[in-house]
């Protein structure tokens, strides 16, 4: 009799199908979910430059080249253009404010100098002549006037006398109104002369005082091209020590051209170039430091000129208190041109990652140092040694400060 077999539910074919489907399964969760898909790269330890993050003080601060210069500097011009006749002293010399340095011919403001000069003396001529023609006329008037008088006086005498000769019919009505008449007459004269006098002294004051005030003003412009006349001889304005002075007798020199300077050896400054990043972050009174034979030596920004070229910008900086002995004019020193005073900070040391990661990112080396992961950063303020780090970091911490040009961005470095 036939038995009835029972179909098998878990075959072992069954069974491998599971299996299969179930490692195929967790083999693609592990793909897209579990598996580290970040980028590495194997590298050699010893190929790299690592640094520990360190908290502790912090100043902003660059380095800057300051060329040493005299505190005080005056250019010596040709203030009118001639031919250099006399040179009384030599480059390099040492001058007094006021001595003379070389002397300059103009025949043309010689000329018109004597053209000037001949000009008030005709001047001063006619006022001589005028002034004694009206005193003349003047004393003229006066004794005129003293003869009216004495005449008036003898008609007055007369008039009255014969009046009252006329009261006693001792004379004729004619000859007293003749008296009356010459009396009349003299007192008109002796009123039309006073008044001529007055208004001649009048006049003669008003054209004393033009002709005054005439002479006056020529005699400024005389003054001025005497002035001028001076200026041919070049003298120090400062003492010092005269410097690119390089004239020789015979040549000619234009009006306003520059003959040399004078230094004053009394201070020195320092004259410097910034890059224009910083122009707006500079000011009067910023400090600097720079050390020279074993000290260090404060300054202060005293001078900022805005002008930029080639990317860059001046200023002058003269000493905060002592000059340092032995520097000299021309000399090159470096400064630390400080941004910010001391302050806490967490800091790494600067290094060629900055140029590839431009402070965002940088690699952090884990504790047991087997390697490195990226990691977001924020760096603040710097100075020739070290970063300041905003965020990102704490102190302790070990990073890769070398340059990241051979790691093309990789998320992971793993030493070898």
């Amino acid at each position: 009799m036939d038995r009835i077999i029972k179909k098998k539910k878990w075959t072992p074919k069954k069974i491998a199908t599971i299996i299969g489907t179930s490692l195929l399964v967790f083999f693609i969760i592990y793909l897209i979910f579990l598996r580290d898909s970040s980028s590495r790269l194997y590298i050699d330890r010893d190929r790299v430059t690592i640094a520990e993050v360190q908290q502790g003080s912090f100043q902003e601060f660059i380095p800057v080249d300051g060329i040493v210069q005299p505190i005080v500097t005056i250019y010596v011009d040709a203030v009118l253009g001639g031919r250099v006749e006399e040179i009384y002293v030599r480059d390099g010399a040492m001058v007094e404010e006021g001595d003379e340095i070389l002397r300059l011919s103009n025949a043309s403001i010689e000329m018109d100098y004597m053209y000037r000069e001949n000009n008030i003396y005709d001047v001063l001529n006619n006022y001589q002549n005028t002034r004694l023609a009206l005193e003349q006329n003047k004393f003229n008037l006066e004794r005129q006037i003293v003869d009216l008088n004495h005449q008036l006086e003898i008609a007055k005498q007369d008039y009255e006398r014969k009046k009252q000769f006329y009261k006693e019919n001792v004379i004729s009505e004619e000859e007293y109104e003749n008296a009356e008449r010459e009396y009349r007459y003299l007192l008109k004269r002796l009123d039309i002369a006073k008044r001529t006098l007055e208004h001649d002294s009048i006049y003669t004051a008003t054209q004393m005082a033009g002709i005054k005030e005439s002479i006056e003003r020529m005699q400024q412009n005389l003054k001025l091209v005497n002035k001028n006349l001076e200026n041919l001889t070049i003298r120090a304005p400062i003492s010092g020590r005269l410097s690119s002075f390089n004239v020789e007798r015979g040549e000619t020199k234009n009006s306003g051209e520059n003959i040399g300077q004078i230094d004053d050896i009394n201070g020195y400054k320092l004259r410097a170039r910034i890059d224009e990043r910083y122009l707006n972050r500079t000011y009067i009174g910023q400090n600097a430091e720079f050390e020279y034979g074993g000290e260090k030596y404060k300054l202060e920004i005293s001078k900022i000129y805005s002008t930029i070229t080639s990317g860059a910008f001046e200023v002058d900086l003269i000493f905060a208190d002592k000059e340092p002995e032995g520097i000299r004019r021309g000399q090159t020193l470096q400064l630390r041109l400080q941004f910010s005073g001391v302050a806490d900070a967490i800091k790494i040391p600067r290094g060629g990652f900055y140029q590839e990661t431009g402070g965002n990112w940088i690699y952090i080396v884990d504790p047991a140092g087997n390697q490195a992961t990226k990691r977001n950063i924020r760096i603040g303020r710097q100075n020739i040694h070290h970063y300041e780090v905003l965020e990102g970091l704490e102190p302790g911490e070990k990073v890769i400060v070398s340059s990241y040009d051979a790691f093309g961005g990789k998320d992971r470095l793993v030493f070898r």
